[in-house]
């Protein structure tokens, strides 16, 4: 059963539909164009990341992102992304069936208006790709604009990392998931079946603490890995989260090892709890709290 206590945290990214992605030379181009009242295209112009940018390397790519109502007059005068919109996204729109949803072409097709709700104030938000050979999460600025190929998630808690992070959530979600035909090519996670089903623990302080600490030195040690200073570009290109989690070394498998115990902790249950008892005790407090909301 969804629960009432997942509701509205996670979400799919945006959609746009047109290219309204850029490459960051012509982002920084935009970003140091003057406009007409002296408002900056930094308000329209922002990074974007797609489930590859979270897998691999991230390319560097920006979106014009004129938000969710931002009326034509007003978004013209953001002179050069309006103009780029205006040569590239338009003709593009018109020529499919994009129009039908979303009559503004320079609206995106599906831009969230609740995501974008949820994630205001956050100083971070969490990510993790919708299809992947390994469940990751990781952190993305808020500033940072999400595509629909990743779920975003409203948390900017390192127990909340932790616990998606854990082996505890990866069963559930590989359990609620859509398994792809070739198991190399991963699983589909959706924030439907796989999150708002999910039951939390319901942690001490102490053990959110713990939690939230080993996620934090797990997160501290792949950002280690990942952009060591003085790496040569080739080097850097291979150091990516899916090329880490396939080779899994051992510091990886004891910093998840301690995340593990620390999560099946806040449970309360046994640090050797079997995949099918965890599966087990998971479906059980599912149901109980379903019940319970049905009866409030």
């Amino acid at each position: 059963r969804r629960l009432p206590e997942n509701a509205r945290v996670a979400f799919i990214g945006d959609q746009k539909s047109g290219p309204f992605d850029i490459d960051g030379h012509t982002a920084r181009r935009m970003l140091d164009t003057p406009n007409p009242d002296g408002r900056s295209n930094a308000d329209v112009v922002r990074p974007w990341v797609n489930g590859d940018d979270v897998t691999s390397r991230p390319r560097g790519m920006w979106i014009i992102d004129f938000g969710v109502g931002m009326a034509r007059e007003e978004a013209a005068l953001y002179e050069a992304p309006y103009e780029h919109g205006l040569r590239h996204v338009m003709p593009a729109r018109e020529n499919t069936g994009s129009a039908g949803r979303e009559p503004r072409w320079w609206i995106h097709v599906w831009p969230r208006p609740e995501m974008r709700a949820a994630l205001s104030g956050l100083g971070r938000q969490l990510v993790t790709p919708i299809v992947a050979k390994h469940r990751l999460f990781a952190w993305l600025p808020t500033e940072t604009l999400a595509d629909h190929q990743l779920v975003v998630f409203a948390r900017d808690d390192d127990y909340a990392f932790g616990v998606l992070h854990s082996r505890v959530h990866e069963l559930w979600a590989r359990g609620m998931g859509t398994q792809l035909r070739e198991v190399e090519s991963g699983f589909r996670y959706t924030p439907t079946t796989c999150f708002e089903t999910f039951p939390f623990p319901r942690p001490t302080d102490a053990q959110r603490d713990a939690s939230g600490a080993a996620a934090a030195r797990l997160n501290e040690l792949r950002e280690g890995w990942l952009n060591p200073p003085g790496v040569p570009d080739a080097e850097l290109a291979k150091r990516t989260l899916t090329n880490l989690y396939n080779a899994r070394p051992t510091w990886l498998a004891n910093a998840h090892a301690t995340l593990d115990a620390a999560v099946l902790d806040a449970y309360g249950w046994p640090a050797d709890l079997p995949d099918a008892g965890i599966l087990e005790r998971l479906l059980d407090l599912n149901l109980e709290r379903a019940a319970a909301e049905r009866r409030r």
